[in-house]
């Protein structure tokens, strides 16, 4: 027998109408998606914790305001709460680390810094710059696979629980983008090397 799957838009309705259970399961329904993509962010668990907190919290302030507007589209809307969060979080923090020296013990001594030329620097900063615009280029699909995997440092497997799809059509999606990721360097022109 086949169980009907409620829809956000139910859910959200269910909620206002004074259902506290229906916001816990939009919550658990959409969590691993949120999650993830805040960590592929921030590279840092417990950050990524606080923030998919804060994230949830700014939902349901919003909802009991009334300011929630319908538009069939709340995934994005959660998603697009985490990323403004993410950018105040990154522009508040302005993390920089402070080690204290000692007389007996100075960190410059221990820490050796490449120097790499202005030049260099700019070629691999442009370099960066055009991968990631021939990546908007890419199919959505194409594209989520390809930056959970190399800007999140996420695995195939993870990927696919995330997407809700299987490993082998994650690892397909990947193979994809990078074939026609190399079609868009030779159309566009890219050199990729230093």
């Amino acid at each position: 027998m086949k169980t009907q799957v409620i829809s956000d838009q139910e859910l959200i309705r269910r909620y206002l109408a004074g259902h506290e259970s229906a916001l816990e399961k939009l919550i658990r329904r959409h969590q691993n998606r949120v999650f993830a993509y805040i960590l592929m962010i921030v590279k840092d668990k417990e950050l990524a914790e606080d923030l998919f907190q804060d994230t949830f919290i700014k939902v349901i302030n919003t909802f009991r305001s009334g300011q929630y507007k319908e538009e069939g589209k709340f995934i994005q809307w959660v998603m697009r709460i985490a990323h403004n969060l993410i950018i105040d979080y990154f522009r508040k923090a302005k993390r920089i680390p402070v080690i204290e020296n000692r007389d007996d013990y100075n960190i410059f001594d221990k820490v050796r810094i490449p120097v790499d030329s202005v030049e260099e620097v700019m070629i691999t900063e442009q370099i960066h710059k055009d991968v990631k615009r021939l990546i908007e280029y890419l199919p959505k699909e194409q594209k989520e696979v390809l930056i959970m995997r190399h800007y999140g440092d996420m695995s195939f497997k993870d990927i696919a629980e995330v997407t809700n799809v299987s490993i082998n059509t994650a690892l397909g999606r990947m193979r994809y983008a990078l074939i026609n990721l190399r079609k868009l360097v030779k159309e566009k022109e890219v050199i990729l090397s230093v």
